[in-house]
């Protein structure tokens, strides 16, 4: 009785599923509660990667372009290697983008004033001409623009362009020079070259001391040559004193450069070591006194003085002599010695005071007194 009654009611349970058609859903476990309800989607989502500017990289370093152009023939341009070969004689011509250029060539061409050379601003571009070209036009040619606020003008970094160029000429190895004999002065501390520059590209190149007679190596520690400059010592020291020269070999020929004398300098750089010095500090009437400033400093670095003293303002006749010359300290020292002495004669009230010697080079100035009283 019990089975019985036990199946009728499964089949009553079946039948009420069948009207009301909530059949569980397959596979798919019962909402709990708090459940959320939205239906999730397969729908695959492409991240965003924000994309970096390269305008931002670019304002921190700013891009350098070449402003510089080189005509190789009538209307046609190229821009130039970062070194090039041409044959004395040629015509160069190289032209810098923009209204407001300015141009660096090598310095033989502005110590002789040389017309070969003519340079010229042009509405859109500047323009460097050089006709007749010789070996010693051998060098590097540089242009660059400005940035100008009024009268005021700054090199812009952002707008350059620059060539070194070997003028080859026939019979000649080397970039000749002025004189047939220089000095190199050896400061301890900064480079110092001997300007043995070639005029063939494949020129091999090597350094000899005079006396005693022996090659002198290029070891790339304490000496390195470049074909831009010549033998760098990096280092220079007393031991590298002496006469050298350069002897160059190229096509089965060779030659000798000019001779050049090292001399050591003691003298560190710097503003100039100056000191005063006057003949008398007390003087009687209608006597003369001289008052001697003096230099010593760096054998190529010239001294300017100037003087301040008390007959200045009321104009009363003074006589200044300025004189230089080496000397050598021991067996390996070279200085410059620069005076200036100021001369005043038949001594006057008005000539007592102070005695003010500046004395300035290219590293900046100095100034001492003295006192010179009325007796």
């Amino acid at each position: 009785m019990k089975v019985w009654l036990l199946l009728g009611l499964l089949l009553v349970h079946e039948a009420l599923e069948d009207v009301t058609g909530q059949h569980p859903p397959k596979n798919k476990h019962p909402k709990e509660p708090g459940e959320n309800r939205i239906k999730p989607t397969n729908k695959k989502v492409k991240p965003k990667i924000p994309k970096i500017k390269d305008r931002d990289s670019a304002d921190s370093t700013p891009k350098t372009q070449s402003i510089m152009m080189q005509m190789i023939d009538k209307g046609r341009f190229q821009k130039p290697a970062a070194t090039l070969s041409l044959m004395a004689g040629q015509t160069l011509e190289l032209r810098c983008k923009g209204n407001k250029i300015r141009w660096s060539y090598p310095a033989y061409l502005d110590t002789f004033k040389d017309t070969r050379l003519s340079v010229k601003q042009h509405e859109r571009y500047g323009q460097l001409t050089l006709v007749n070209s010789t070996a010693a036009d051998t060098g590097e040619f540089s242009c660059w623009g400005q940035l100008c606020n009024g009268y005021i003008c700054r090199r812009d970094e952002a707008k350059t362009g620059s060539t070194y160029i070997i003028f080859t000429e026939k019979g000649e190895l080397f970039v000749p020079s002025s004189s047939y004999f220089d000095v190199v002065y050896l400061n301890p501390d900064r480079q110092a070259v001997v300007p043995c520059r070639v005029t063939v590209l494949s020129a091999k190149v090597t350094l000899h001391r005079e006396f005693p007679a022996k090659e002198i190596q290029a070891n790339g520690t304490d000496i390195v040559y470049d074909m831009k400059r010549g033998f760098v010592y990096l280092q220079p020291h007393s031991d590298h004193q002496g006469v050298v020269y350069c002897k160059a070999e190229a096509g089965g020929k060779s030659q000798i450069s000019v001779k050049y004398q090292l001399l050591y300098a003691e003298v560190p750089s710097g503003p100039p070591s100056t000191t005063i010095l006057a003949s008398a500090n007390k003087v009687k009437g209608g006597d003369d006194i001289s008052v001697l400033c003096t230099v010593l400093g760096e054998p190529d670095v010239e001294v300017e003085f100037r003087w301040i003293y008390p007959g200045q303002k009321d104009e009363r006749p003074v006589t200044i002599q300025d004189t230089w010359r080496l000397i050598h300290r021991g067996l390996s020292h070279t200085t410059r010695i620069s005076q200036s002495v100021l001369i005043v004669e038949d001594f006057e009230m008005v000539d007592a005071g102070y005695y003010i010697c500046t004395a300035q080079n290219l590293r900046g100035q100095t100034s001492v007194a003295t006192t010179v009283e009325f007796s």
